[in-house]
């Protein structure tokens, strides 16, 4: 694992506890204190009440592909073994949208609708990185 040399995300106090989460191969979000919203991406206030407090809530990592695109283009050369890979967006079942990759499957088949669940990518001791799978897979 500690040969991993693409980018890594910087952990901050404010995103420990997401990656601490990741690590532990669950995926957890901030729930606002004051109107339920599941905030993402983190931040310190809820974008809808505009509240600071939230709690760290663990979600189903069940979702579906609302958007996908293959690359056939290296863009950094970290990634050059990996083209052509998808980057897609998932509609989390507990309602945020998040970034990532559908695996196991070809990326030209990633389809918009495709039901997903999170699996995690443990890319170095302490970062895991969530992507997705078709269910059933």
């Amino acid at each position: 694992m500690t040969d991993y040399s693409k980018p890594l995300p910087e952990i901050s106090d404010e995103t420990r506890p997401f990656w601490d989460g990741t690590r532990s191969e669950q995926l957890v979000l901030q729930q606002c204190a004051r109107c339920r919203h599941i905030r993402y991406p983190i931040s310190r206030i809820c974008p809808d009440c505009l509240e600071a407090g939230h709690e760290w809530v663990p979600l189903s990592g069940r979702g579906e592909v609302y958007s996908s695109i293959v690359f056939h283009q290296v863009y950094d050369k970290a990634f050059a073994d990996d083209v052509p890979y998808n980057v897609s967006l998932i509609q989390l079942d507990e309602g945020p949208r998040m970034f990532s990759n559908v695996v196991g499957v070809p990326p030209s088949e990633v389809k918009v609708g495709d039901r997903v669940r999170v699996v995690f990518d443990r890319v170095t001791e302490e970062v895991s990185i969530p992507r997705f799978t078709r269910e059933g897979s």
